[in-house]
């Protein structure tokens, strides 16, 4: 079995049809259903694949269709080949197509789908489940069929069906290397003795920070590992990514398919007028509290959000250019500022946090290039976490799902589009905690920005995210607080911890 689709539309004209406008209908509805509908259609089509007008009349000004198809030219594409015929068959008659109304749409999907896999969207209007079969019926405008929106429906469908199967497996990842047990000297929560040591403070906002010396010293020490022996040898070069994301970057980079439960929204005033917020002023003046309703009725947007995943904002940068040969791979790194996100699963330490600090990597080329530079961070990765940072860790390939629902996933070893995820083990919670990661893209990014290579080679690009709050937690939690039992290379970059602060 297959997708079907049927629909029935009203093509309302500039005045009544005359007997031989009428005529002119009955010819050009045989000529769609026998030569234009089946344009592109292969050979081997049956006639119940290949969409078809099944009734037509006309009553007065209007010519009512009932146009039914399979997966082959698919009923609303069969319409607007239609409209094109038919406006110029009317034509001849001085008539004029003024409209087309859409009286009915289904769509029926030979599977017995779970409730998850059918969206909440205002277009399904009816769902009725059939043996083996479910058949939707929608609410859709002419307008809505040019935007493909039943064929965006049907594939919104699949991948949330493929995504309910893909939840529960587990080939999605897979072991490549373990490093095997290190000597244990610490075995305590490192998030807590941080706070005992006064270290770190809660921040006044969800899974914030404030970070006091000590606890900075350990980051830029991290971080300076990191420039010296990974963006500086492979040759990165830095450069500033915006921090606010409008809805066009996220729309681009296919993050507006499911970012809304994480993203921190980005709102701007209807206006700068003091006066139109004289009021608002006036209230916490008196009451010293912050009218959060009425200051929400004179906001617009959402326009976007705050930094979610790091790379989406470099993407204006290039989009719509093509990159000169000589000028490949590039290789830029952005440590500017936070990213943000509304962690659904609960926030934890400073390891599961809501804001958090980021170096993110990022490369673009030829296919060739990107997975060359994908395997020297891996060598480079390999050589900190054994030879600098000494820890107990592995990795594993990995399918994120974005990548598994576009099709994106194909070749084996260093050449398949995915991620590679390190984990650090946790001695006091024995568990691992995934602080690293490397991810080839294929062409996702560039083919959403309209970026090419001069070539005419495809263009790839990758992404490596080095959270600075996760390598901090996956080192104490392994090396504790005792500088004398830290690697040598760490101890020397951090020094003897600065205490700032005496409290009272």
């Amino acid at each position: 079995m297959f997708v079907r689709f049927a629909l029935n539309a009203d093509l309302h004209f500039s005045r009544e049809l005359p007997p031989e406008a009428v005529e002119a209908v009955a010819k050009t509805v045989q000529e769609a259903n026998t030569t234009l509908f089946r344009r592109g259609v292969p050979a081997e089509a049956t006639e119940e694949q290949i969409g078809k007008i099944t009734r037509w009349s006309a009553d007065g000004s209007v010519v009512s269709l009932k146009i039914e198809s399979g997966p082959y030219t698919r009923a609303h594409d069969a319409l607007f080949r239609f409209r094109r015929s038919i406006v110029r068959a009317m034509g001849r008659h001085r008539l004029g197509l003024r409209d087309i109304r859409i009286t009915a749409f289904r769509v029926l999907l030979p599977d017995e789908l779970p409730d998850a896999a059918i969206p909440k969207v205002p277009f399904i209007t009816t769902v009725h489940r059939l043996p083996g079969a479910v058949e939707l019926e929608l609410d859709c405008s002419a307008s809505d069929l040019e935007n493909r929106v039943p064929d965006r429906i049907v594939r919104l469908i699949e991948e949330k069906k493929e995504a309910l199967s893909y939840g529960g497996k587990v080939e999605h990842w897979e072991l490549v290397f373990e490093s095997g047990a290190k000597p244990r000297v610490y075995s305590g929560n490192p998030t807590e003795e941080m706070l005992a040591r006064g270290w770190i403070r809660h921040g006044a906002s969800r899974g914030q920070w404030i970070y006091a010396p000590q606890a900075v010293q350990l980051f830029r020490a991290l971080e300076k590992i990191v420039i010296d022996e990974i963006v500086t040898p492979l040759g990165f070069s830095e450069m500033i990514f915006p921090k606010l994301v409008p809805w066009e970057v996220w729309m681009r980079s296919g993050h507006a398919k499911g970012v809304y439960p994480e993203i921190y929204y980005v709102c701007t005033p209807k206006t700068r007028d003091p006066a139109y917020w004289e009021e608002i002023a006036d209230y916490f003046k008196v009451t010293g509290k912050v009218p959060v309703e009425q200051i929400r009725e004179r906001l617009d947007g959402p326009i976007g959000g705050m930094c979610y995943a790091q790379c989406p904002p470099f993407w204006p940068f290039v989009q719509g250019e093509t990159l000169a040969n000589d000028s490949l791979p590039v290789l830029v790194f952005d440590r500017s500022g936070t990213s943000h996100r509304y962690e659904s699963g609960g926030i934890h330490g400073i390891e599961r946090v809501d804001e958090f600090h980021r170096i993110e990597i990022l490369w673009l080329g030829t296919a060739e290039q990107t997975i060359e530079t994908a395997d020297r961070l891996h060598e480079a990765y390999v050589r900190v976490f054994e030879d600098l940072l000494d820890l107990e860790w592995r990795s594993a390939k990995v399918t994120p799902w974005f990548m598994a629902q576009e099709g994106m996933v194909g070749g084996s070893g260093s050449a398949e589009v995915g991620t590679r995820d390190y984990e650090a083990y946790l001695p006091y919670s024995d568990s691992w905690l995934e602080f690293q990661n490397v991810s080839v893209n294929g062409n996702k990014y560039p083919k959403g920005f309209n970026v090419k290579i001069q070539s005419g080679a495809d263009c790839w690009s990758g992404c490596s995210g080095i959270g600075l709050e996760r390598w901090t937690a996956a080192f104490l939690a392994q090396k504790g607080f005792d500088l004398s039992k830290w690697p040598e290379a760490v101890a020397r970059l951090v020094g003897e911890p600065k205490e700032v602060f005496r409290f009272l």
